[in-house]
């Protein structure tokens, strides 16, 4: 067996494997935005996003045609803002308003998030009402089964018993009279994190029962600018009936419209950080869906709930109640809301991969490093010797392999030198070798192997968490989920020159591309020289591929490098020594 041989394919499929999924796919471009429409009627618009339907088209339920186009994307967020009257929502994290006409939450900015590490830039921007470049609401109410009902839709305005604001302590209670026998009640509240709790209430004072559909939607107009990579996942996604389903926005403009039944669960749209989702009640049997349609040249993408029909007898009420997380992917908080409230697998919404039951205890463990440690580069580095002390039994077997295999090279050169036309017999003789030197090639591969798992694990972790957005370490390092901003070909900024992105490369890539290189050289060198040449190009692929990922998975991978250098050192003079 041919030991170089086997290390070097090793180290191939780990590039492979672990640049190749997303180095290549470019960022999809963002989809122009577009206008909104209502309908005319009062009711549900199609799509509520305008002009789909706000529920399923379910037997008995009525749907409305979409309505002309009622303004253009060129209006600003703050002119939309202006054209109705609303109620603020002001709490520790979040910041917006509600309208009172469709009583739609339509209005949230991010109080504790800001678009750049600037702590003077604008708040994240994540809902946004119709008449804005990029509308984005949530919408909650009832469908009737006899079109002749009227019930309450995005043009109804709304009573409210208050005008002040809708805090964690000041409730938002909302009326409204059809007219005609039914008095709808509307109780709006929510916590000082990011989760909303709307409470329905239908009495019917009429002479003859109703029956009405509960729902809920969100509803966002033009596709948002996604990263394109496949080790994320941005779009509608769910929980049904336990399984997680993800919908690319491509995959639904092809199928249109997905439909699920499911008893309670939770379903919504997310960014790489944030997260508008519907969390219906947790025993009752709902059906949800993902829409797409196209109307006047926009993307109309809405996910909703429908519930059961329910029968408002005369002199009687019937209730119905939903929550609307809308805010940041906080790993704690999504687990804290999946036990209080129930809801099945809420920490799904952050994309964890395949390998999550590593990334999720890798988060946790960082988390704990850096309440101890108060910066998350010192986390990483802490986190990193926590992996190695871990790994250190096989790391050190394979090592001393290792070093033993170095130790053969002058003989496996000069049995290549005398067997070198006689591949068979040149195979037994180094078999051979090992066996008698109790060498097991294969074990110097195993550290690269067992790395891989842990290297996507840990990426993962630093590109889909919050917690590592705009986290600083030292120096230049300002956001450790970004990549190293500095470049060589600039002399690191003193050219005034903005070179080409394949030519970007930071300090620290540069850190790890070294320390790469000095590893290499401790290992076994490959006898063939065409092998030899290939491996000296490795450090420098690698360093110019990591330029561009996150600088704390370089400053981990250039650390880890460090560290398995010091350890296989130690055991090469320990093996000399013993000689």
């Amino acid at each position: 067996m041919n030991d170089q041989r086997n290390l070097f394919l090793a180290i191939a499929i780990s590039v492979a494997i672990m640049i190749g999924w997303q180095y290549f796919v470019p960022a999809k471009p963002p989809v122009p935005q577009a206008t909104e429409q209502k309908a005319a009627d009062g009711k549900p618009s199609a799509a509520t996003a305008p002009a789909a339907a706000p529920v399923p088209q379910v037997p008995g339920v009525a749907t409305v045609a979409p309505a002309a186009a009622a303004a253009t994307a060129a209006e600003s967020r703050d002119g939309a803002l202006t054209k109705s009257r609303r109620v603020a929502i002001s709490t520790p994290s979040v910041h917006g308003s509600l309208n009172l006409t469709g009583a739609r939450i339509d209005d949230l900015t991010l109080a504790k998030y800001r678009a750049t590490t600037d702590g003077n830039s604008p708040e994240i921007n994540l809902l946004s009402p119709a008449g804005s470049p990029e509308p984005y609401w949530a919408e909650f109410g009832w469908v009737a089964s006899d079109p002749a009902v009227k019930v309450p839709g995005p043009d109804t305005v709304w009573a409210a018993q208050s005008t002040a604001p809708l805090t964690p302590d000041a409730k938002l209670v909302l009326t409204w009279d059809n007219g005609d026998g039914l008095r709808f009640v509307r109780t709006v509240s929510v916590d000082s994190n990011y989760m909303f709790t709307v409470d329905e209430r239908v009495e019917n004072y009429g002479g003859k029962p109703v029956s009405l559909h509960p729902y809920s939607l969100l509803a966002r107009t033009g596709t948002p600018a996604v990263a394109g990579m496949y080790i994320l996942h941005e779009g509608p996604l769910g929980v049904f009936d336990g399984t997680l389903k993800e919908m690319k926005y491509e995959d639904l403009k092809k199928e249109g419209t997905a439909r699920y039944d499911t008893v309670g669960g939770w379903a919504g749209i997310t960014d790489k950080y944030w997260l508008a989702a519907l969390v219906p009640p947790a025993k009752t049997k709902v059906t949800g869906r993902f829409v797409h349609q196209r109307i006047d040249n926009s993307e109309r993408y809405q996910v909703d709930y429908l519930g059961a029909a329910r029968i408002v007898e005369p002199g009687k009420a019937e209730a119905a109640d939903f929550h609307l997380f809308a805010g940041a992917k906080q790993v704690s908080l999504l687990d804290g809301y999946s036990e209080k409230l129930g809801i099945d697998r809420f920490d799904l919404a952050i994309d964890f991969g395949w390998f999550y039951f590593l990334t999720k205890p890798f988060f946790y463990l960082l988390q704990m490093l850096h309440d101890a440690l108060g910066n998350m580069g010192l986390a990483i580095l802490a986190l990193t010797v926590v992996l190695k002390l871990i790994m250190f039994p096989l790391a050190n077997k394979s090592y001393v392999a290792m070093s033993k295999m170095k130790k053969l090279q002058p003989q496996i050169q000069g049995l290549q030198g005398r067997f070198g036309d006689d591949k068979v017999r040149l195979q037994q003789e180094m078999m051979a070798l090992y066996k008698a030197e109790k060498v097991n090639p294969v074990s110097g591969c195993l550290p690269i192997l067992v790395q891989i798992p842990v290297f996507f694990a840990l990426y993962k972790v630093l590109f889909v968490t919050i917690e590592m957005r705009h986290a600083p370490f030292y120096g230049w390092i300002t956001d450790l989920s970004a990549q190293d901003h500095t470049n060589i070909f600039t002399l690191f900024g003193v050219i005034p020159w903005d070179p080409p992105h394949l030519l970007h490369l930071g300090i620290w890539p540069i850190i790890m591309g070294i320390t790469m290189y000095l590893q290499q050289k401790l290992n076994p060198q490959p006898t063939d020289p065409v092998q030899a040449k290939m491996m000296q190009f490795l450090p420098l692929i690698f360093t110019f591929m990591l330029a561009n990922f996150a600088s704390g998975l370089v400053i981990y991978w250039a650390w880890s490098n460090t560290l398995s250098i010091l350890q296989q050192w130690v055991i090469m003079k320990k093996a000399e020594a013993s000689s």
